[in-house]
């Protein structure tokens, strides 16, 4: 029982902590439309690993809505940050 509220209370955790983190490239993306350009494949490839992650979460026979949480808003924000280092 003490498992089960410990992994829901660190699934919450680390969520926010994901969000937070695909959150930090906004920046980023402002500074590429102003023209200080990143490096593109850094955000493509966290883009495409959390696709690939949001996926495989959404089409569990049980959601895993923790890792579904994390990973979505990396690939929104991973895939912005790429096209708009694209010039």
């Amino acid at each position: 029982m003490k498992e089960t509220k410990f992994i829901r209370v660190l699934s919450v955790i680390a969520s926010v902590i994901a969000v937070c983190m695909y959150v930090s490239y906004i920046p980023q993306i402002i500074n590429n439309l102003h023209g200080a350009y990143c490096a593109p494949l850094q955000p493509f490839v966290a883009g495409l690993n959390c696709t690939l992650w949001s996926i495989y979460a959404w089409f569990k026979s049980e959601r895993d809505w923790a890792v579904f949480v994390a990973n979505f808003p990396g690939s929104f924000f991973g895939f912005i940050t790429f096209f708009t280092v694209l010039h």
